[in-house]
């Protein structure tokens, strides 16, 4: 490593609190040059998970914004997107053991920021799908909305927990059991709303490629009391394709 990459490296390193580059660190330039570097990250991971601030308090979670700050640094001028892994974080972090629900709040503020920003495509019409013969629509593969993403939280209530935080609402008596969610964007707005297990599987299947008849049989094995008509009805009018491709409908899988 030449000399200008050794303090470059050192450098970033005193930025966030790992060395003094050379004594660097002592300088009071240094230190509000810091400073302001740690407060433009905490203030985009305040932006960026709303919910989890609103769940624990300004003053935890500015504790734990600046540690995952020191630790991971942004490697994207474009702070909408800092904070990737903060749930991952937010899972390891021994001050957020009683609270096992955090992380996957923290994953539905981050997949409402990946829907907001998601690409536009159109909205794949119900009634052209109901026309298709049954035969047909089982041999073709449904391309999901690019602004879709879901979560399927095993034991216990992250989503219920979620909305109330998105609407600054006390957290209802709640029952320890899964919960689903799905997000999409249309309108230039993000909707939410709940969704099974099954077809939390039969959106994963569709976007891996499946066919939907494949796809339907992978979501009645993760739900077998699906009631697989009804959830597909569901995602259609929630918008939750873009397009469907019948040329595999010869041959299906």
């Amino acid at each position: 490593m030449n000399a200008l990459a050794q303090f470059q490296d050192g450098f970033a390193r005193a930025l966030y609190g790992d060395g003094d580059a050379g004594g660097l660190a002592a300088q009071p330039g240094f230190r509000i040059y810091r400073n302001t570097v740690l407060r433009a990250c905490i203030d985009a991971l305040q932006a960026n998970f709303p919910s989890v601030q609103r769940l624990v308090g300004a003053a935890w979670f500015e504790e734990a914004a600046r540690a995952y700050a020191r630790r991971c640094p942004p490697d994207d001028v474009r702070l909408l997107n800092y904070g990737d892994d903060f749930d991952a974080f937010l899972a390891a972090l021994p001050e957020a053991r009683q609270l096992p629900y955090l992380p996957g709040v923290a994953q539905l503020d981050r997949s409402w920021r990946e829907a907001h920003v998601a690409a536009d495509a159109a909205v794949l019409d119900p009634q052209a799908v109901a026309a298709l013969p049954r035969e047909q629509l089982a041999g073709a593969r449904m391309a999901v909305h690019p602004s879709a993403r879901w979560h399927w939280f095993e034991a216990l209530p992250v989503y219920a927990i979620w909305c109330a935080q998105r609407d600054a609402a006390p957290v209802p008596e709640l029952a320890l059991r899964g919960e689903g969610a799905l997000l999409l964007r249309h309108g230039g707005q993000v909707h939410r709303q709940a969704l099974g297990l099954g077809g939390c599987a039969l959106l994963e299947a569709c976007r891996g490629g499946a066919t939907l008849q494949a796809a339907a049989a992978q979501a009645q094995q993760a739900e077998p009391a699906l009631a697989l008509a009804d959830t597909f009805a569901t995602l259609l009018r929630a918008g939750a394709f873009s397009s469907l491709d019948l040329s595999s409908t010869q041959g299906i899988p």
